[in-house]
């Protein structure tokens, strides 16, 4: 019998009576499938300030974060193969003529840099998307992907390890996200016990509340369940999440090795880890935190780094982390103006500050769309 966590609302808290169902044939509940098989989505929790862990703050002052974590002795630990190449490129994006693909790649300001990178999709189609990834993507009204997706998908979806440089709202949380769906649904099923199978590491309760929304939306066809793990908000709820499995866990790495060090988690069944917003961890002092984390996944994990800029410590991580990765720069290297972002100044008298920025704050929180 497999363990199966209580059925949930998508998206939201756990309530009401806790229900276990059981697949007697072991397998993993197809995409639109009913009855017994659903998974329970989880929802945010808590209301946090910022990524850091309030335990690692306040009971950690004067040792190094993780200092108490073991690195497991991968050499000795015999793992279980897991399958991460699901790529099989469209007829269309094969008979594409090499000068169509250089002229798209000059479009977008794309480069490249590794053995062997795939070629670009122009269409949703391309990618040969699971059906009920390409009606979640259809209903959205997306025309054609943007250019990280464009040249991301077929990389990540290959299997291969990947660096990605491009500019807050340039669409790179689906371009990991969608393969980490594809990616989950071809792993085995989560037992009793077991810790996430995609990680995604952010700098900020803020981004990763915004990934875990993009995650949840397009994870809900094939009942994926995740879980957001943020700093200065309660732990109940979040762990709760955790021991009920999740296959994505989106954390932010000051409250993740509070965690890890309690052993309330493990990291023995991810396979699909993501490091988004590197720069900005880095910038953040999170780099011995990650380096903690990463010792705790098996070695032969797929990872994929995101980063605005290509600083020579962002590079750094790349090349103790990455294996025979694959590179693409979309647009310039060094930090620039993002001219995706608008900004927007309101002079107004100092008493009406206030009531302004609460009017502002309940107007972004209500938009769907255009956050970064």
């Amino acid at each position: 019998m497999a363990y199966r966590g209580p059925r949930s609302d998508f998206g939201g808290q756990q309530g009401g009576q806790q229900q276990w169902r059981g697949n007697s044939g072991g397998g993993r509940p197809q995409p639109g499938g009913g009855g017994n098989m659903g998974r329970p989505m989880m929802g945010g929790y808590g209301d946090g300030r910022n990524g850091g862990s309030s335990f690692v703050n306040n009971s950690l002052k004067g040792k190094q974060p993780g200092g108490s974590l073991r690195k497991p002795d991968w050499e000795r630990i015999q793992l279980q193969p897991f399958q991460k190449n699901f790529y099989k490129e469209h007829p269309n994006t094969a008979n594409r003529s090499e000068d169509e693909i250089e002229q798209h790649r000059r479009q977008h300001e794309m480069t490249l840099r590794g053995r062997d990178p795939p070629r670009p999709i122009l269409t949703f189609q391309e990618g040969c998307f699971p059906d009920y990834c390409m009606r979640m993507i259809e209903a959205q009204n997306y025309k054609t992907p943007p250019a990280i997706q464009s040249q991301g998908w077929p990389i990540a979806l290959s299997g291969r390890d990947m660096v990605g440089i491009a500019q807050t709202g340039s669409g790179k949380t689906l371009a990991y996200i969608l393969p980490a769906i594809v990616h989950i649904t071809h792993q085995p099923y989560l037992q009793r016990g077991d810790g996430p199978v995609a990680l995604v590491l952010a700098p900020t309760r803020e981004l990763a509340q915004q990934i875990q929304q993009v995650a949840s939306d397009f994870g809900k066809a094939s009942r994926i369940r995740n879980t957001c793990v943020f700093g200065g908000a309660p732990k109940g709820a979040q762990l709760r999440d955790l021991e009920r499995g999740v296959e994505i866990c989106i954390a932010t790495p000051g409250r993740l090795i509070d965690f890890l060090e309690a052993g309330k988690v493990n990291l023995r069944r991810c396979t699909y880890l993501v490091l988004d917003e590197a720069d900005r961890m880095l910038d953040m002092g999170f780099e011995p935190q990650i380096r903690k984390i990463v010792e705790q996944i098996r070695p032969d994990c797929q990872t994929l780094m995101w980063s605005a800029t290509w600083p020579k410590e962002v590079r750094s991580l790349a090349e103790d982390f990455l294996k025979d990765y694959v590179q693409v720069n979309i647009g310039a290297l060094q930090l620039c103006a993002n001219h995706r972002i608008v900004q927007i100044v309101d002079v107004c008298q100092e008493s009406d500050k206030e009531n302004k920025l609460l009017e502002l704050h309940k107007e972004i929180i209500g938009e769907q769309d255009n956050k970064t």
